[in-house]
């Protein structure tokens, strides 16, 4: 049975965002996404045939990664069809076997199997209790398992731009998720154990390079945006080692689930 959608966004928001990216997969790698590549390399188990399953895994560049420098088996939870077929190009034009799982995490998904690995990238944030959401992902991971979880970072200096040039952002993702102190709720009230958390990516001008409102002086603080990402794609990089909720680009976590 299928609860109801307690996401900010919902399944037609997802479907119309795919359908709209089809191109997504072909984008350069960002800075940021390298740092997450990079914690990736540092914090996960080195131990080829690893079950891994990736959830809201559309397009699946991330779970290919993990699957080819691991030797992880790969899988993927994401209810969005169009998202689904997207994932599976991915791993059909790699050559490298995956399993995708059209579903909802929050309807009765008893019958899955337990991974050894469960994560996701840019989704708790879409929900109002993100606990609740992290919940879903435990009920899919074995006792001792390694529990991934990553949101980028709008509060800060960014959620200061964004309320002026992407309104919308405010709306579709929680903030509170994007503060480490909700994060510590999940220890307090969930059966995981921290291994890592922490902002990564320090400052990334990219994370505001959204226009809604496009009146004049928004597009005059675009323009400096779209500078601002050129000298710190090449001169500035040196400033990403230095994170704080204030700057930082995103912000991850590790966790085990306890054995009991």
């Amino acid at each position: 049975m299928t609860v109801k959608d307690p996401t900010l966004t919902g399944q037609t928001f997802w479907e119309d965002y795919w359908e709209e990216k089809p191109g997504q997969k072909k984008k350069k790698t960002s800075l940021t996404i390298k740092e997450i590549l990079k914690v990736f390399d540092q914090k996960l188990p080195a131990t080829p045939g690893l079950t891994i399953l990736e959830v809201g895994g559309a397009y699946g560049e991330y779970l290919l990664y993990l699957t080819r420098r691991f030797g992880y088996k790969a899988y993927s939870l994401d209810y969005s069809r169009i998202g689904n077929e997207q994932t599976l190009e991915t791993f059909n034009r790699a050559g490298v076997p995956v399993e995708v799982f059209e579903r909802d995490l929050f309807a009765d998904n008893g019958d899955m199997p337990k991974f050894d690995i469960v994560y996701s990238l840019g989704f708790i944030e879409h929900f109002d209790e993100p606990i609740n959401v992290v919940a879903k992902h435990l009920d899919l991971l074995k006792p001792g398992g390694i529990l991934l979880l990553g949101v980028p970072n709008y509060s800060g200096i960014y959620r200061k731009v964004l309320k002026r040039l992407a309104p919308s952002i405010e709306q579709t993702h929680n903030m509170k998720s994007m503060d480490l102190s909700t994060w510590d709720l999940f220890v307090e009230k969930l059966p995981v154990e921290p291994l890592f958390t922490g902002y990564i990516g320090g400052f990334e001008p990219l994370n505001m390079k959204k226009l809604e409102v496009k009146t004049a002086g928004n597009q005059v603080i675009y323009f400096f945006i779209r500078v601002l990402m050129v000298l710190f794609s090449f001169n500035m990089q040196f400033l990403r080692r230095f994170n704080s909720k204030q700057i930082s680009s995103y912000l991850v976590g590790i966790y085990r689930k306890k054995e009991s």
